[in-house]
C-alpha cells in the first residue's frame, strides 16, 4: 500500500525547466503535498530527488499523525474511534 501510495504521488508531480538556475534547472514538487519539491541538474536527478523528499515527508507526517492527503482511493491516515468505543 506505501509503494502504492509513493507511485499515486509521483503520478502527480510536475516538473518545470527553471531558465535562471544553471546549476540546478529542474524543479518538480508534488501540489497535494504541500511542502514536497526538489530541483536537480537532471530531470531523473530532481525525479529521484523528489520521491526522496515524499518519503522523508510521509514518514514524519505518519509519524506525527499528520492528515495526508487521499491519493488514488489510498488512505494513509489512521482512523479515529468513535467517542463511546474510546
Amino acid at each position: 500500500m506505501l509503494i502504492a501510495y509513493i507511485q499515486a504521488a509521483m503520478d502527480r508531480a510536475r516538473y518545470e525547466l527553471l531558465d535562471d538556475q544553471p546549476d540546478t534547472p529542474y524543479y518538480g514538487e508534488i501540489p497535494e503535498c504541500p511542502g514536497v519539491w526538489a530541483t536537480g541538474a537532471t530531470l531523473e536527478e530532481c525525479r529521484a530527488e523528489l520521491q526522496q523528499v515524499l518519503e522523508g515527508w510521509l514518514i514524519l507526517g505518519l509519524q506525527h499523525g499528520h492528515a495526508l492527503p487521499v491519493l488514488n482511493g489510498i488512505d494513509l491516515n489512521r482512523a479515529t474511534l468513535p467517542l463511546e468505543a474510546a
